[in-house]
Formats: C-alpha cells, structure tokens, sequence
C-alpha cells in the first residue's frame, strides 16, 4: 500500500494547532502533523488564510470519515484526494 497523506483544511492558526496536537492523541499518529499556511488565492490579508494540517499516514489506517467529522468539530474539513 501508498503511503497516505491526509490533508485538514482549518479556519485559522488557533484551530489548526489543537487539531495538529489533538490529532496525535486522538488518532495514536506517529509522525508529527504538518501545518501550511494556505493564502486564499488573491488575498494578501492573513485573516483570509486557510491553515493545512498535513497528516502522514504510512499504514493507511486512518478513517477519512472519522478524520472529516474531527476537523468539522474545529469548523474545518478533510480535503479529498
């Protein structure tokens, strides 16, 4: 199997950082999540910036589904492949 890098999209800085240390305990990742400042396309403001919180999953084991309905707590979503 690929490797499998799942992508959380997150309203701003704050929620992307509990999910990226929420995710770890929640879902035993062991890799440390990336996050990515994602600029809005023509937007120059950083209030209008999405943030990333970039998943390795190795094994392929974690549950889109399940990692959907965790980022919708924190106002976000799972970007699909």
């Amino acid at each position: 199997m690929s490797d499998v890098r799942h992508v959380l999209v997150l309203p701003d800085r704050d929620a992307a950082e509990e999910v990226a240390e929420e995710v770890a305990d929640r879902f035993g990742v062991a890799e440390e999540p990336q996050l990515v400042r994602d600029a809005l396309a023509g937007e120059d403001d950083a209030e209008d910036a999405q943030w990333l919180v970039v998943v390795e999953d190795p094994a392929g084991r974690l549950d889109p589904v399940a990692l959907n309905a965790f980022a919708e707590e924190y106002e976000g979503w799972l970007e699909q492949p």
